[in-house]
């Protein structure tokens, strides 16, 4: 028996990068049943990345685009949760479009599915830089320190989970949180579902530039502790 399978990313300003990702990524959409979709959220790019994906699902009949007005990654990603649910999904699995990860390594999610409620990849092997290591290990203290649950790598996107265990969990995130993937991680620790963390390799941005600076990083950092300190009283009743 098959599952049906919503492979979400969202884009902004990836001009540069989607054409590759989504050629790359579209060949695992295959291994799901009928019905199965490469979601890509658009989050109001300001440059060619609306045009080319309209070019793409020309050629790529599995290929579902939804335009939405820019709000950010986490709003971004929640929307393509929800949309995946609506669709009938038995399982989402999450990536970026910036081509850093590898859909190679996809297979052994797929295979482990029904093992989990979420398989995250844990980035081991990692090429984006030592600040962004310093950024996890990082949040991996916050998370510790005020939710009390041990996360390898809460923040991967790359991530594979159970759509009716994801829907009945999505009342805890805020719709305009930023760090969604986070939150959902902690939820599915806290809540003791059956987590497996696979080692990944994470390649650098392949084009273009990221919209997340050091600076943003910063300010999401000093807010992210006073939210997670408040959410855990939401999550832990």
């Amino acid at each position: 028996m098959s599952d049906k399978l919503y492979i979400v990313i969202p884009a902004y300003n990836e001009e540069e990068n989607i054409e590759a990702v989504i050629r790359e990524w579209y060949p695992n959409v295959l291994m799901g049943s009928e019905g199965s979709k490469l979601l890509v959220i658009d989050d109001g790019s300001k440059d060619g990345t609306a045009d080319k994906l309209t070019k793409l699902q020309e050629e790529f009949p599995l290929l579902d685009v939804r335009h939405k007005p820019n709000s950010g990654h986490g709003p971004t990603i929640l929307t393509g949760y929800r949309y995946a649910i609506d669709e009938g999904a038995d399982y989402i699995f999450q990536t970026d479009s910036d081509g850093q990860t590898d859909p190679r390594e996809f297979a052994e999610f797929w295979e482990n599915r029904r093992k989990y409620e979420m398989i995250i990849g844990n980035r081991t092997a990692r090429e984006d830089g030592f600040g962004r290591v310093i950024v996890t290990r990082t949040l991996r203290a916050l998370i510790l320190a005020t939710f009390h649950v041990y996360v390898k790598d809460a923040n991967t996107p790359f991530r594979l989970m159970k759509a009716s265990v994801l829907e009945k969990e999505l009342k805890y995130v805020p719709k305009d949180y930023f760090l969604v993937n986070v939150l959902i991680t902690v939820i599915f620790t806290k809540r003791k579902y059956r987590v497996r963390y696979v080692p990944i390799t994470f390649k650098p941005r392949q084009g273009g530039r990221n919209s997340i600076n050091v600076g943003k990083i910063t300010g999401i950092g000093l807010q992210s502790v006073t939210d997670f300190i408040k959410l855990n009283r939401i999550i832990s009743k």
